[in-house]
C-alpha cells in the first residue's frame, strides 16, 4: 500500500500530516502574538484531530492486521505515531481557547472532504482492479452500501476523537496548562 511522489497524496495519512504541518507553521509563526487568533487555534485542531486519527487507526486496525513493527517504521514513524501524538499534546497543552461542540464538529470536516472526494472518485472512474484500483483501502470490496458504512463510522471515530482533545483542552485551560 506504499505509493511515491504526487500519488501519496491519494492517502488520508500523507494529507492529514500535511494539515498538521501547515497547522504547527502556523501556530508557531504566531507564538509571538500576545494572543493568537482564534482561526490559527482552530487550524490547530483539525490538524490534531486528523492526524490523531490516523493514530487510532494504526492502533486498532491496522497494526493488529500488518502488525506494528511495519506500522511504525520509517516515515511511517512519523507519520503513524510521533506526529499524532505530539499534534495532539499540543493541541491540548498550548491551544489557549476552549473549543465549542460547533469546532467539535467543524473538526470533522477534513475527513468528510476526504470521505466524499474517496467515494465520488470511486462512483465517477468505477473500483478498477488491484493494482489500479481506486479502493486502494479496500472499503467498498463489500459493495458500496459496506463502503458508506465504513465511511461513517469513520466520521463517528473522527467526531469522537475532537471530543476528546476539546474535553483534554479545557480540563488543561482549567488546571492552568503552559
Amino acid at each position: 500500500l506504499s505509493s511515491t511522489g504526487v500519488n501519496s497524496l491519494k492517502y488520508f495519512t500523507v494529507l492529514s500530516n500535511l494539515l498538521e504541518g501547515l497547522s504547527a507553521l502556523v501556530f508557531l509563526a504566531a507564538l509571538p502574538c500576545k494572543r493568537r487568533p482564534r482561526p490559527v487555534e482552530m487550524l490547530k485542531y483539525l490538524g490534531a484531530v486528523s492526524v490523531s486519527l490516523t493514530f487510532v487507526i494504526v492502533m486498532i486496525f491496522l497494526g493488529p492486521l500488518y502488525g506494528y513493527g511495519g506500522m511504525f517504521a520509517g516515515a511511517s514513524f512519523w507519520m503513524h505515531l510521533a506526529i499524532p501524538l505530539a499534534a495532539a499534546a499540543e493541541c491540548v497543552l498550548l491551544c489557549d481557547v476552549p473549543f465549542s461542540r460547533w469546532d467539535n464538529l467543524l473538526a470533522v470536516l477534513p475527513m468528510l472532504l476526504y470521505g466524499a472526494w474517496y467515494v465520488a472518485n470511486n462512483l465517477i472512474n468505477g473500483v478498477g482492479a488491484w493494482p489500479n484500483t481506486n479502493d486502494w483501502y479496500g472499503f467498498l470490496t463489500w459493495g458500496l452500501p459496506a463502503g458508506i458504512v465504513i465511511f461513517l463510522l469513520i466520521v463517528g471515530l473522527t467526531w469522537l476523537i475532537a471530543l476528546i482533545l476539546r474535553k483534554a483542552g479545557a480540563r488543561a485551560l482549567r488546571r492552568g496548562a503552559p
